[in-house]
C-alpha cells in the first residue's frame, strides 16, 4: 500500500469515535482562530488605545483579551482531551486486533516469526501508528488553521508584504518530500531492530539456567550491546534528518522574515502601514513560526508512523488458519484413519509425512516411536490440523477432518506435551482452562484427583489458589505433568494425545504421571509419543516410524520376536538402563 492507502485505512480507526473526534476537531478549529484574534485585538489595541488615546477601546481590551484566552484555554482542554481519548481507544483497538489475529494464525507462521518480534509490534509499534493516527492529525489540522487564519490576516493587512511569505512554500515542499523517503527508510529499520531486541530480551529472560551455567553472559551481553547500539545509531540517523529538515525550513523561513520586516519597515516610513498594523503584521508572521517548525516536524512522525502501520497491517492481514469446515460432530467416538497422508514442511525437499495409511480404532491405545525427526509428532500435529495435509486425507468417525470447523474439531481432542504451557494464574484456574472455566470446584477436585495431582496439591497453603507462576515455575516437572493431565482429564475428550509426556520424569514422577496415563485413556482414543519404550508396553499397538514412513506395527512381544528396528531400540535403552 502507498501513503494515502495506509493513512485512509488509518483513519478508518476512528470511524466509531467520530462524534467524540467531531469534538477534538471543534476544538482545535476554535484554538486556532485565538491566533489570528490576537493578533487583531493587537492592532487594536496599539491602534486605538495607545495612539488615538480612545477610552472605550482602552477600557474593552483587558476584557477582550482575558475572554479570548479563556476561549482559548477552554478550546484547548476541549481537544486535548478529547483526541487522548480516542487515541486510546484506537491503541486498544489496533492491540486487540493484532492480539487475536495473532491466536487465528497458523502455525507455520509461530514457527517462522519469534514471539520478540510479534510482542515489538503490538508493544511499539502500535504507539507508533496511532500518533500518526491521532497526535500528527492534530497538528495537521490545528497548525493548519492556525497558518490560514494568521496568513489571511497578513493578506488582509497587506497583501504585497505576505506574498513574500510564499517564497518559502516550494523550497519548503522539495526539503520534506526528499527527507520523507529517508525518514520512512530509518523508521523501518528502527522497528525491525526493536523487534531483534525484544527477541534478544527475551531469550535472555528464559534462557537464564542456561547462560549461567555455561558462561553465555559475555556472548549474550555482547548481542544485546550490538542490537542496542544499532538502535541508538537509528534513533540519531533519524533526528538528524528530522532536525535537519526542520532547520533548512527555519533557515528559508527566516530569510523570507528578513524581506517582510525590511519592506515593511519602507511602508511604515511612508505612512503606507499604521504601527499597530505594522506590530500586528509582525506577531502574526511570529506566531507562524511555531506552526510552521511543528508541521515541518510532522513528515518525522508521519514516516514513522506509516512504516510502523506497514508491519501492523501484514500482521492483520495474514492468512488466519484454514477453516472452511462447516461440519460438526456432536460427541466424537474417536475412529481415526489416515488415507495416504502426506505433508510437508515449507523450504524442504522431502515429506516429513509420507503416504501414512492407519487405521485407529475408537478406544484404541496407539504408541508412536522412532528417532528424533521420524514424524511422530507431526503425525500427530495433522490430527489437530495444526498443520493441513498436502495430499490424501484424515478421516474422524469416517467424516474428512477438513470438513470440520477448527472448533469442533478441536473439541473433541486434548493434549498433554513434553512442554506443558501454564498460565500465571491459580491452580484451579489451569485445569478448568478455556472453555472448562465454568466448571464446578468438585470437578475440578475430581480431574486433580484422578491425575494424582491432588497429593501435592492439598499440601500447599492455598490449595486449589495458588498460584502457578509463569509457566508453572513455582512447580516441578511431575506436579506440572499431573496439572496438565488434570487439564486433559477435565475435558473429557474422546482423543487424547500424549506427546513425551514422560520423558523428562525422574522415577517417582513418571510412574504417578503413568498412573493418570492410565486412568485418563480407558475409553478413549489415544496417541502415545515416547522415547521411553518401557511406558507403551501396554499398548493396544505399536507404530514405528522412521523418515516420515510407518515400517512396523504390532504389539510389544510381537514387534520384539521380529527383531526389527524397535527391537533394537528396546535392547538398546534395556542395555542403558543396566
Amino acid at each position: 500500500m502507498n501513503s494515502k492507502q495506509l493513512y485512509m485505512r488509518l483513519l478508518g480507526y476512528l470511524r466509531p469515535y467520530r462524534k467524540v473526534f467531531a469534538a477534538a476537531i471543534a476544538g482545535m478549529i476554535a484554538f486556532s482562530a485565538t491566533q489570528p484574534l490576537f493578533a487583531m485585538l493587537l492592532k487594536q489595541l496599539l491602534d486605538e488605545s495607545f495612539v488615538a488615546k480612545n477610552l472605550q477601546s482602552i477600557q474593552l481590551m483587558p476584557v477582550l483579551f482575558i475572554l479570548l484566552f479563556a476561549a482559548r484555554g477552554t478550546a484547548s482542554f476541549i481537544s486535548s482531551t478529547a483526541m487522548a481519548w480516542v487515541s486510546s481507544r484506537i491503541v486498544m483497538d489496533i492491540r486487540a486486533g493484532m492480539f487475536n489475529q495473532i491466536l487465528v494464525l497458523p502455525k507455520s507462521y509461530m514457527d517462522n516469526n519469534p514471539a520478540g518480534n510479534l510482542i515489538s509490534k503490538i508493544t511499539f509499534n502500535v504507539t507508533q501508528v496511532t500518533t500518526a493516527c491521532t497526535m500528527a492529525l492534530v497538528t495537521l489540522i490545528q497548525d493548519s488553521l492556525i497558518l490560514t487564519g494568521l496568513l489571511a490576516w497578513m493578506f488582509y493587512l497587506n497583501w504585497q508584504l505576505a506574498l513574500v511569505f510564499f517564497i518559502i512554500v516550494p523550497i519548503a515542499a522539495v526539503t520534506i518530500k526528499l527527507a520523507s523517503s529517508r525518514l520512512r527508510k530509518l523508521s523501518h529499520s528502527l522497528q525491525d531492530s526493536m523487534g531483534d531486541m525484544t527477541h534478544i530480551l527475551e531469550e535472555g529472560i528464559n534462557g537464564q539456567k542456561v547462560i549461567k551455567i555455561f558462561g553465555g553472559e559475555d556472548y549474550e551481553k555482547s548481542r544485546f550491546f550490538i542490537i542496542n547500539n544499532w538502535i541508538r545509531r537509528l534513533t540519531i540517523k533519524i533526528k538528524v534528518a528530522s532536525a535537519l529538515n526542520v532547520s533548512v525550513i527555519e533557515f528559508i523561513a527566516a530569510t523570507a522574515l528578513a524581506i517582510i520586516i525590511y519592506i515593511a519597515s519602507i511602508k511604515s516610513a511612508s505612512d503606507e502601514i499604521t504601527v499597530g498594523g505594522f506590530i500586528s503584521f509582525f506577531a502574526a508572521m511570529a506566531m507562524l513560526f511555531s506552526p510552521a517548525k511543528r508541521l515541518a516536524s510532522l513528515n518525522e512522525v508521519l514516516q514513522r508512523g506509516l512504516a510502523a502501520s506497514e508491519s501492523v497491517f501484514n500482521l492483520l492481514d495474514e492468512e488466519p488458519e484454514n477453516d472452511t469446515g462447516k461440519d460438526e460432530i456432536d460427541r466424537a467416538e474417536g475412529h481415526l484413519i489416515f488415507r495416504n497422508a502426506c505433508f510437508r514442511y515449507a523450504d524442504t525437499d522431502t515429506d516429513a509425512i509420507h503416504q501414512i495409511d492407519l487405521d485407529i480404532q475408537p478406544g484404541e491405545t496407539i504408541a508412536l516411536v522412532g528417532q528424533s525427526g521420524s514424524g511422530k509428532s507431526t503425525l500427530v500435529n495433522l490430527v489437530s490440523r495444526f498443520y493441513g495435509i498436502q495430499q490424501g486425507e484424515i478421516l474422524l468417525d469416517g467424516k474428512n477432518i477438513k470438513e470440520l470447523s477448527l472448533e469442533n474439531l478441536r473439541k473433541h481432542i486434548a493434549l498433554v506435551s513434553q512442554d506443558i504451557i501454564l498460565f500465571d494464574d491459580t491452580l484451579a484456574a489451569n485445569i478448568a482452562y478455556g472453555s472448562m472455566n465454568r466448571s464446578t470446584q468438585e470437578e475440578i477436585q475430581a480431574a486433580a484427583r484422578a491425575a494424582h495431582a491432588i497429593e501435592y496439591i492439598d499440601t500447599l497453603p492455598d490449595g486449589m489458589q495458588t498460584r502457578v507462576g509463569e509457566n508453572g515455575v513455582k512447580l516441578s516437572g511431575g506436579q506440572r505433568q499431573r496439572l496438565a493431565i488434570a487439564r486433559a482429564l477435565l475435558k473429557d475428550a474422546p482423543i487424547l494425545i500424549f506427546d513425551e509426556a514422560t520423558s523428562a520424569l525422574d522415577t517417582e514422577s513418571e510412574r504417578y504421571v503413568q498412573d493418570a496415563i492410565n486412568t485418563i485413556r480407558k475409553g478413549r482414543t489415544t496417541i502415545v509419543i515416547a522415547h521411553r519404550l518401557s511406558t507403551i508396553m501396554s499398548a493396544d499397538r505399536i507404530i514405528v516410524m522412521e523418515k516420515g514412513r510407518i515400517i512396523e506395527t504390532g504389539k510389544h512381544a510381537e514387534l520384539l520376536q521380529k527383531n526389527g528396528t524397535y527391537a533394537k531400540l528396546y535392547h538398546l535403552q534395556f542395555e542403558q538402563k543396566r
